[in-house]
C-alpha cells in the first residue's frame, strides 16, 4: 500500500497569524470610552471600503462568460447556502453538551458566509483542476453571499444577529449593500487603478480587516468573553469544525462524482464548495452582531486555517493522480500556462 506524503510545509497562513496577533492586542490594550468610540466609527468606514473595493473588482462580465457551467456553480452555491447552513443548524444539538450557545452562534454563521476566491483557485490549480470554473464559481459566490449571508444570518441567528429589525437592514445597506453597488457602478473607471496598484490596495484590505477584528475583540474583552470560552470548550469546537470540514470535503467530492461531473470539474467543486471566506465574513460579522462578533468570528478564523491545511493536502495528493483523457477543448482549461507558477493559497 503506498503511504501519502505530506507536504514538508503546512501553509500556515501568515495573515491568521497577524488576525492572532491583533486579538491578543485587543487583550492587552482594548479601546475603551472615546477610544472605543474613535475605534467603532473607524471600524464602520473600513467595513464600506471593504465591500466598495470588492464591488469595484468583481468582474461581472467574466462572471457571466462562466454560465456555461451552470450546473457546476449551483452546485457549489448549494454547498455554500444550503448544506452548510443545514448542517450548521444541525449543530445546535450540541448545546449546552459541547458548545456554548454564543459559539454555535458563530458556528452557524461560519456556515452562511460566502466560499473563498483566492484559495479555491490556487488549490484547484495546484490540483490541476478545472481553474476557470473555480475562479467562476468563487466569484457567484461572493456576489450571492453580499445579500444572502445577512439575510440567512438575520433569518436563522435571530437576536444573534439583529433579527429583521429596520435598523439592521439599514446598517446591512448602508455599510454593504450601498458600497458594493457604487463600486460595481465606479468599476469602468476605477478598474484600472485597482488593477495597478493591487499589491498596495492589498494591504489596505488586510489593514482594514484588522482594524475590524481589533474593534470587535476590544468591545468583546470589555463585554468579558474570554470567561465565556475555556479550553475544553475551545477544543471541542475545533473537533466539530474538523468534522463539519471532512464531511463537506466528502459530500462535494462524492456528490459532485454522482452527479456525473468529471475529475477536474469535481476538484473545482470540492474546493470551491468546501471553504468560507474569512475577508468576507469578519467584516459581515461586525455589521450584523455589533459588540458580540468577537464570539461570532472566533469559528471561522480557526475554521479558515484548518481549511488552508487540509485543502493543502488534499491539492498536493491530486496532483499526483494520472490525468485521464480529456477532448481538447478542456485542456486549455486544466493545464495551467508554460512557465506560469501556481498561485498561492490565501
Amino acid at each position: 500500500m503506498r503511504r501519502p506524503h505530506l507536504p514538508a510545509r503546512l501553509p500556515l497562513d501568515p495573515y491568521v497569524l497577524a488576525l492572532l496577533a491583533t486579538v491578543g492586542l485587543a487583550a492587552l490594550l482594548p479601546a475603551r470610552g472615546p477610544a472605543a468610540t474613535i475605534a467603532d466609527l473607524a471600524s464602520t468606514g473600513a467595513v464600506a471600503l471593504l465591500f466598495f473595493l470588492y464591488g469595484a473588482r468583481l468582474s461581472t462580465r467574466e462572471a457571466l462568460d462562466g454560465l456555461r457551467h451552470w450546473r457546476l456553480h449551483l452546485i457549489v452555491l448549494a454547498c455554500t447556502f444550503v448544506l452548510f447552513p443545514l448542517l450548521g443548524l444541525a449543530a445546535r444539538g450540541l448545546v449546552p453538551g459541547l458548545l456554548t450557545a454564543p459559539l454555535h452562534a458563530g458556528l452557524l454563521f461560519l456556515c452562511l458566509v460566502p466560499s473563498t476566491v483566492q484559495s479555491s483557485i490556487a488549490f484547484t490549480s495546484i490540483a490541476r483542476g478545472n481553474v476557470p470554473a473555480a475562479i467562476c464559481a468563487g466569484s457567484f459566490s461572493s456576489l450571492a453571499g453580499i445579500v444572502l449571508t445577512p439575510l440567512l444570518a438575520a433569518g436563522l441567528l435571530g437576536g444573534d444577529a439583529g433579527g429583521f429589525s429596520l435598523d439592521s437592514l439599514l446598517k446591512i445597506t448602508l455599510q454593504l449593500l450601498l458600497p458594493f453597488l457604487l463600486g460595481q457602478v465606479l468599476r469602468p473607471w476605477v478598474g484600472g487603478f485597482l488593477v495597478r496598484h493591487k499589491q498596495v490596495l492589498g494591504y489596505v484590505d488586510r489593514g482594514s480587516i484588522l482594524l475590524v477584528v481589533h474593534a470587535a475583540f476590544s468591545a468583546g474583552v470589555v463585554a468579558g468573553i474570554w470567561h465565556q470560552v475555556s479550553l475544553p470548550t475551545l477544543a471541542a469546537l475545533m473537533a466539530v469544525e474538523a468534522v463539519l470540514l471532512a464531511v463537506m470535503l466528502l459530500a462535494t467530492w462524492y456528490g459532485a462524482a454522482r452527479l456525473g461531473f468529471d475529475r477536474a470539474d469535481r476538484i473545482a467543486i470540492q474546493f470551491a464548495g468546501s471553504k468560507k471566506s474569512l475577508a468576507a465574513g469578519l467584516p459581515m460579522a461586525s455589521v450584523l452582531f455589533g459588540t458580540h462578533a468577537a464570539l461570532a468570528v472566533l469559528p471561522l478564523m480557526l475554521f479558515h486555517q484548518m481549511q488552508l491545511m487540509v485543502c493543502a493536502v488534499i491539492a498536493r495528493r491530486r496532483a499526483r493522480d494520472p490525468l485521464p483523457q480529456l477532448p481538447a477543448d478542456r485542456v486549455a482549461d486544466v493545464s495551467p500556462a508554460p512557465g506560469r507558477p501556481a498561485p498561492r493559497a490565501r
